[in-house]
């Protein structure tokens, strides 16, 4: 049977130019075994799992990258990027355009538009920006030549599929990021097949295209990791002398303090918090040499579990913020007065 198999696959490769695809990869013992495994779980089938490995086209470069040392940017270096005039208008336009959908997944998700909004806009500048690889390739790529995160992405290539044949789409069609995030809100496969949501009813999840779909799991996402309904994000603080500064900060991804604990340990929030809260330090380099403090509540903690950066939690707070300013000025702006005429009064010229 597998001697069978062999000649039925090389066969479809020898059909497979040099040109379109990476004919080799299909043939490899460890891809064998990864389409062996999926069939096994009974959600894809073998030849719509050959027939795009046959086709993959190995995208080296994305290796390259991802190995890239990552040079964290400052505060100030990396604000201007994501909290600009472009994208504070665009993200108001986008709350005017989908405000009925918005306040639906509020009333569903307990989650702030104004959040929402902002997430969308730093991903992807509203489904502008969504990214040009196509997920086969560099999702292979990293699943088969990647070996420092290759269980990793070996799960998101599984996930891949069974998005594809779920959805019921061409596998070799999708397109998405260099490190296979895809649609409006960036989701890796794994985070679709949990988190994405079909908003509008229309049978599918379509967060490429769809605003109410994107809008929806983005909403649906933050409330499954703990998104707690009108809480605070950030509260300013002031750190006192000997405070154990170095310590705190480098636990900031984890909540595992009280604010009360914190307050013990040199901590000294500039705004009513209650005690009880939990919260992570949070220093930003607002100005070269000028650190300034933050306590990270529990809903900037779930914003770091979309994006593991507390830079991207700050900022995301930040543009949410004023995009809600910017949206309720101009909802609730008075309608200026229009002079009483006579209608029947001759005009005068």
């Amino acid at each position: 049977m597998r001697a069978l198999r062999r000649l039925a696959l090389a066969a479809m490769l020898a059909s497979v130019s040099a040109a379109q695809a990476d004919v080799g990869l299909l043939m490899r013992p460890d891809v064998q075994r990864f389409i062996d495994e999926q069939v096994a779980s009974g959600e894809v089938s073998r030849a719509e799992l050959e027939t795009v490995f046959a086709n993959v086209d190995a995208k080296p470069n994305v290796i390259t990258i991802m190995d890239k040392p990552s040079t964290a940017r400052p505060w100030y270096q990396f604000r201007p990027n994501f909290y600009n005039e472009k994208l504070l208008q665009e993200g108001v336009a986008f709350w005017q355009k989908n405000e009925a959908t918005l306040q639906r997944a509020q009333q569903q998700f307990g989650v702030a538009p104004e959040m929402i909004v902002a997430i969308l806009g730093i991903e992807t500048r509203y489904g502008r920006v969504t990214g040009s690889f196509r997920l086969a390739d560099v999702l292979s790529t990293l699943a088969f030549d990647y070996p420092r995160r290759a269980e990793f992405f070996r799960g998101e290539l599984a996930e891949f599929f069974r998005l594809a044949h779920s959805e019921n789409v061409n596998a070799l069609s999708l397109k998405g990021s260099y490190a296979g995030a895809i649609g409006m809100p960036q989701f890796m496969p794994s985070s679709f097949r949990k988190w994405a949501v079909d908003f509008d009813g229309d049978g599918h999840r379509d967060i490429w295209n769809n605003p109410a779909d994107a809008i929806g799991s983005v909403g649906n996402y933050f409330q499954q990791h703990g998104w707690l309904v009108g809480d605070d994000v950030v509260v300013p603080v002031d750190v006192t002398p000997g405070a154990a500064i170095d310590e705190l900060v480098a636990d900031k991804f984890n909540l595992h303090y009280t604010v009360a604990e914190l307050k013990a340990k040199g901590i000294v929030p500039r705004a009513p918090v209650r005690d009880e809260a939990l919260a992570v330090l949070v220093p930003l380099e607002v100005a070269p040499g000028d650190t300034r403090y933050w306590l990270g509540l529990n809903n900037f903690y779930t914003i770091t579990r979309y994006n593991k950066s507390t830079l991207y939690a700050m900022v995301a707070q930040e543009l949410a913020q004023e995009i809600r300013n910017r949206y309720l000025a101009v909802r609730y702006a008075p309608v200026p007065a229009v002079a009483n005429q006579d209608a029947s009064a001759p005009a005068v010229n």
